[in-house]
């Protein structure tokens, strides 16, 4: 299991992480057997959104002996009635559910406290100014919550979530499919099958840009619906083409700022094929060749970090160094940190010699040479 670093939290997270929704209605012993086989891979972290005190409890007991080596990323404003989950930004029914959190899943502290299902400016705004943020400051000085995330689906709400320095983990929806939809307050719109109708062209900016200020900032992502909800794994993809677990997952790890893809597992099967991403060939998650040929979608000349471009002659990370490119074009400067990861790289633009076997070689149809070009005008080497 690969690990990296949850933006800047000073967390280290497993690349594949466990959803939740597959816990839902399943007795003890197919818990405890679910989270065995997870921790034995190597996954240390974990999604809670379901308020559902079942649900809680057997992942509480499932996490008994070792919680202190687990990542619980739980969420704020979800709450259980009359047998139902609910959305609330009630503060005394979020302090009701965060205390029952604790509770249940038998830790005084939760590692990132999730505030859930933020997907319009107004929500947000109520949320940044009013009791909820202030309720999750205060659990964070006390110890309770080690850091404040929120999740959403719409990357203008995100962005301004981000921006505001409140956030330091997002969690947020990740395909090539969501990808090329534009900022909406409807998240149905993501999967309904008229917003594929017609011929989409390239990543949505916002969401681009969301990923690269999420980078900048060092606020880290972690990934709900990589696969969908399962749609993009059938001949019922929204594009048109079924993609492998790997392909999802993978493209999903090439964004900026990502550190896991919170698989939503239910069956131990079905577990067993995201962790088999790990130990894929590069053949297997390649996800460009099937990107390149969704019917009613284009990518081109858009770069999409796949590798395809490699190798190069004098060593060069063409798609390193084009993500770190395109993050300073975003900014319209070099931030520190971003000329700090590009001066690490073992070899720089600058010693590119035009051969031109990367652009031969992109799905694409990106012209590499030029981003070399371009970067080592940036970065001055």
């Amino acid at each position: 299991m690969e690990y990296r670093e949850l933006g800047r939290t000073g967390l280290r997270v497993s690349e594949i992480g466990l959803g939740c929704e597959g816990f839902v209605g399943k007795t003890e012993e197919e818990t405890q057997a679910l989270m065995t086989q997870a921790v034995e891979a190597g996954v240390n972290c974990m999604d809670l959104y379901t308020p559902d005190p079942d649900l809680r409890s057997r992942v509480g007991r499932a996490l008994r002996g070792r919680r202190e080596q687990f990542v619980l990323q739980a969420h704020l404003c979800t709450v259980w009635q009359n047998g139902q989950y609910k959305a609330t930004r009630d503060i005394g029914e979020v302090r009701a559910s965060f205390e029952d959190v604790l509770r249940r899943l038998e830790t005084d502290y939760i590692d990132v406290g999730m505030i859930h299902y933020v997907d319009t400016m107004d929500t947000w705004n109520t949320v940044a100014n009013g009791e909820v943020m202030r309720y999750a400051l205060e659990q964070k000085r006390a110890g309770r919550i080690r850091c404040i995330g929120l999740s959403s689906h719409n990357p203008e709400v995100a962005l301004a979530a981000v921006e505001s320095g409140l956030v330091e983990v997002l969690m947020f929806s990740v395909n090539p499919c969501y990808d090329l939809q534009p900022a909406g307050e409807n998240c149905e719109a993501l999967w309904a099958e008229e917003s594929y109708a017609g011929m989409l062209v390239n990543m949505d900016p916002a969401r681009e840009r969301l990923y690269e200020t999420c980078q900048r900032l060092g606020v880290g992502i972690t990934v709900m619906k990589a696969f969908g909800g399962g749609d993009l794994l059938t001949a019922d993809s929204p594009a048109g083409v079924a993609l492998t677990v790997e392909q999802c997952i993978h493209y999903a790890l090439t964004r900026p700022a990502v550190a896991s893809v919170m698989s939503g597992v239910h069956t131990s099967a079905e577990l067993a094929a995201s962790l088999a991403y790990e130990t894929a060939p590069d053949s297997a998650r390649d996800y460009a060749a099937a990107l390149a040929t969704f019917p009613k979608i284009s990518w081109r000349g858009h770069c999409m970090y796949c590798g395809h471009c490699a190798p190069c002659p004098k060593g060069i990370d063409v798609a390193s160094v084009t993500k770190f490119l395109n993050l300073a074009r975003a900014q319209g400067m070099v931030p520190e940190t971003v000329r700090e990861h590009y001066a690490a790289l073992a070899h720089k633009a600058g010693e590119c010699i035009a051969c031109g076997a990367c652009s031969k070689r992109c799905p694409f149809g990106v012209d590499a040479v030029e981003n070399m070009r371009r970067a080592e005008e940036t970065f001055g080497a």
